[in-house]
């Protein structure tokens, strides 16, 4: 069944001028849903008393949300007037099968429902009162109970999916607080994984989520299980922790620090469409954050924080770059329809270059550059807003193991005008259907540029990777009876080449075979070179391809 889930982050919006609220927790959940003779059937399970199936829609199901959040959106809509002649032997979905009866039933209009968590809003406390009427008599009507101990009712400030709400702004409210306090250092890549799925839901509060977590992100069940080995050999953490290296005294820094910051997470206030935004951009070497604040009372005070660490090949962008391409990344975050000009602080001067302000070109922008800190930028900033240098001192001790990509300097082959040497080019193809691909090698002597030998053969069950290989073993093969002088070594594939001089690590059998065969050529060479400049080898194996097939 495929439904469409509420967004998060749409549910808490707009409630800045909200007095009065109600957040209502449904009792018995999905049970309330009866299963179907099919569905009773394909979720039965094996107990040691026999084969037991399902009355009623259990927890754990794959489009068990899905099903009750449709129930709940059309029961409080009013969709659920059912035709006379409609069959009920077979328990279908009346929601599926039946049409409006608005007649009958009121629709419930201005809630927020996330499955079985419901949040009532208004502006007044009469108002609340008659749209709860409203949500109990519908909920009467289609036997959906409520728990009364797990609700709130007209309170101005509730817990609604694991925040607190009120007029005021959003407080992280996580359901153990103590424990996550306490909370030591996973010690396997389950738990760790745990840690960091419970923290990415509050990642809108932590300032620089994703910058602190991409060093735990880069941890995995290799370094967890080295560590915990060399524990139980020494037994004592700190000396394994100082063995390891620096990254596990990243990894606890990153750790201690997240948690410190969900624990003291500031209040984010709702986002008012009559408040001028200010988005604060940071660009570092290889992350990138922002904040989105307003103006409240004199103090500019967060509404929501977002953060990334960059790509390889993003990180040999140029600081403009990198502030521009988080700002474009930040439309997502922030409403589409804001009108007013939206005031942008940047270390850098911005927008010089065309094709990203047409990107932004939706956007009505006011752009300062910042000469002497965010201070000046923002008049007066909230406290909760950490400086950058102090992110940049503190950046540093957790950077995770990302580098940019590398360029290889590879000096041009030069031949001597009296020299003489052979050149190898080799080529490799496969297909799926028919299993089986082509490979190809040709012997050149240089400097006339004389064909002295070439060969095309056909395997079965070969990889491109396996084919590209044979063909280099081809060349090999064709040079067995020749001098051994200079020898260049030509293909268009750059994984093999790559692998041949030792830049990719690559345990194959068939690079051990050509390593050992090239020993009796102690002075070769590797080149990469374009596919069009390869056409030899590659027409060879391409005719030789389409013979088979045929």
């Amino acid at each position: 069944m495929v439904y469409p889930m509420p967004l998060i982050n749409d549910l808490l919006d707009d409630l800045d001028k909200i007095l009065s609220y109600c957040s209502l927790d449904m009792a018995s959940g999905f049970w309330v849903v009866p299963m179907t003779d099919r569905a009773r059937s394909i979720s039965a399970f094996i107990t040691p008393f026999g084969l037991f199936e399902w009355n009623r829609m259990p927890f754990g199901l794959k489009n068990a949300p899905q099903i009750y959040q449709r129930l709940l959106d059309n029961a409080l809509y009013g969709f659920v007037k059912v035709t006379q002649d409609q069959d009920q032997s077979d328990r279908k979905d009346v929601f599926e099968t039946g049409e409006p009866d608005l007649e009958r039933n009121e629709s419930v209009l201005r809630r927020r429902s996330y499955i079985d968590d419901i949040l009532v809003t208004e502006r007044s406390w009469g108002a609340l009162s008659e749209k709860v009427e409203k949500l109990l008599d519908a909920c009467d009507e289609w036997n959906l109970s409520i728990s009364v101990a797990k609700s709130f009712w007209g309170q101005q400030k509730v817990d609604y999916l694991e925040q607190r709400v009120s007029a005021e702004g959003l407080e992280t409210h996580p359901t153990d607080l103590a424990a996550l306090q306490e909370l030591p250092l996973p010690t396997n890549l389950r738990s760790m994984q745990s840690f960091l799925r419970s923290l990415n839901y509050y990642s809108r509060f932590i300032e620089d989520f994703a910058i602190y977590a991409s060093v735990l992100y880069e941890l995995r069940e290799a370094d967890f299980y080295e560590i915990a080995r060399r524990t139980k050999s020494t037994g004592d953490d700190e000396i394994v922790i100082g063995e390891e290296g620096g990254m596990w005294a990243e990894a606890r820094t990153a750790f201690a620090t997240l948690k410190n910051k969900i624990v003291n997470a500031p209040i984010l206030q709702h986002f008012d469409v009559d408040r001028q935004p200010v988005v604060v951009v940071y660009a570092s070497k290889w992350a990138i954050s922002a904040a989105l604040m307003q103006e409240h009372d004199g103090v500019y005070k967060p509404v929501t924080f977002t953060s990334r660490t960059l790509k390889p090949n993003e990180i040999n962008y140029g600081m403009v770059d990198k502030e521009v391409h988080l700002l474009y990344s930040t439309r997502d975050k922030i409403d589409q329809s804001i009108d007013a000009p939206l005031y942008i602080g940047v270390a850098t001067s911005l927008i010089k270059n065309g094709r990203w302000a047409a990107l932004l070109s939706s956007w009505t922008l006011e752009i300062v550059k910042c000469t002497k800190g965010e201070d000046e930028i923002l008049g007066v900033i909230a406290a909760s807003i950490t400086p950058r240098k102090e992110v940049d001192s503190i950046l540093i001790s957790i950077a995770p193991r990302k580098q940019p990509r590398q360029v290889i300097s590879m000096p041009p082959l030069t031949v001597e005008p009296d020299e003489r040497l052979l050149v190898v080019s080799f080529d490799g193809s496969a297909r799926v259907k028919p299993s089986g691909g082509a490979y190809s090698g040709i012997v050149w002597s240089l400097p006339e540029w004389i064909v002295i030998s070439a060969a095309t053969k056909y395997k079965l069950d070969l990889t491109l990777n396996e084919a590209e290989y044979h063909g280099l073993l081809l060349c090999l093969d064709l040079l067995s009876d020749m001098d051994r002088g200079r020898l260049i070594i030509c293909g268009d594939s750059n994984l093999v080449i790559r692998q041949m001089k030792g830049e990719i690590e690559c345990k194959a059998l068939l690079r051990q075979q050509a390593l050992e065969r090239l020993r009796s050529w102690p002075n070769h060479e590797f080149l990469h070179m374009k596919r069009d400049w390869n056409q030899s080898a590659v027409w060879r194996v391409r005719h030789y391809v389409a013979k088979v097939e045929r």
